[in-house]
């Protein structure tokens, strides 16, 4: 769910009380932009292009020749609990991850709740990924997501097939929501020792997000979707101290059982989204990534 998401120091205010929720939303956002100065950083050698594809604004991320995977096409799917991190945070947030995994990245702003709930994101996520089948190969396209932005990727993949898309070459998932049912173990166990989220409450973000929708459809929950009619191979990152961890370890399980090639990666201590970018152990995390990649994004 990453920055956003609710929590017990944090209440989130009545699912009908749009107004709140903007404000509430405003606020994260603000302070998120005071630590990015603002949110116009564009990296020495990186170029940032703004377009509108269908009723999203997204943002393409060209990095310097030194970044990894070059010319490779990266449709991102931004976290922030459906509700946060768009706009100008997820401009910077591409280019960070332009700097770890490289490609040409496609970062989609897509629309959000209050205003835009279910299906809205969900549409212009695949509104994005259309285009871009178009503009490349489809084996050639990376799709990538954490949190909240991991589980439009993954329920993406669900769609785009129903649609008669052709899948990606690879799905990278970092710490992804992918049950909304909210039965997963360490929705339990980990509450309060995920430093980032602290506790999970099915009432707020989800509630928002997902409307009077059945939290079991699998365009909102991508555990309960039929994976075995064609997913991409799919590389999974979580912590021991992740509240996602078992929704991350179940989607592995299941993908494996379904026969999609797939690969987990859990860190010791981590907490959700990592301790941040900067220590060894991100550090290590990204490392592992890279090397996946190299064999499935080619």
């Amino acid at each position: 769910m990453r920055k956003g998401a609710n929590t017990a120091e944090d209440p989130s205010p009545p699912v009908t009380n749009s107004a709140a929720w903007r404000t509430k939303i405003a606020y994260h956002d603000a302070s998120m932009l005071r630590m990015m100065n603002g949110g116009d950083l564009v990296l020495p050698g990186f170029k940032v292009e703004d377009r509108v594809i269908g009723a999203a604004k997204v943002y393409v991320i060209t990095p310097p020749a030194s970044a990894p995977n070059q010319g490779k096409p990266h449709l991102s799917i931004h976290g922030g609990g459906w509700t946060s991190l768009g706009g100008k945070i997820a401009r910077v947030l591409a280019q960070v991850q332009a700097q770890q995994y490289g490609g040409v990245i496609y970062a989609v702003d897509y629309r959000m709740p209050p205003d835009h709930p279910f299906p809205a994101p969900l549409d212009d996520c695949l509104a994005v990924y259309r285009e871009m089948t178009r503009q490349f190969r489809p084996d050639q396209i990376l799709v990538s997501g954490g949190s909240a932005g991991g589980n439009l990727a993954a329920a993406l993949m669900l769609k785009a097939r129903d649609g008669g898309l052709p899948q990606p070459a690879a799905l990278l998932l970092d710490t992804p929501v992918v049950d909304l049912t909210g039965v997963s173990d360490t929705l339990q166990t980990n509450q309060h020792l995920d430093t980032l989220l602290k506790v999970w409450r099915q009432d707020a973000n989800v509630a928002l997000y997902a409307g009077s929708s059945n939290l079991a459809d699998p365009y909102l929950s991508p555990l309960k979707g039929d994976l075995s009619r064609g997913f991409p191979p799919t590389y999974l990152r979580s912590g021991t101290r992740d509240l996602f961890l078992s929704d991350t370890v179940r989607f592995h399980a299941a993908l494996r059982k379904a026969g999609v090639p797939a690969d987990l990666y859990v860190g010791e201590a981590m907490p959700h989204g990592g301790f941040g970018g900067r220590t060894p152990e991100d550090l290590d995390a990204v490392a592992d990534a890279l090397r996946w990649l190299a064999v499935h994004w080619t």
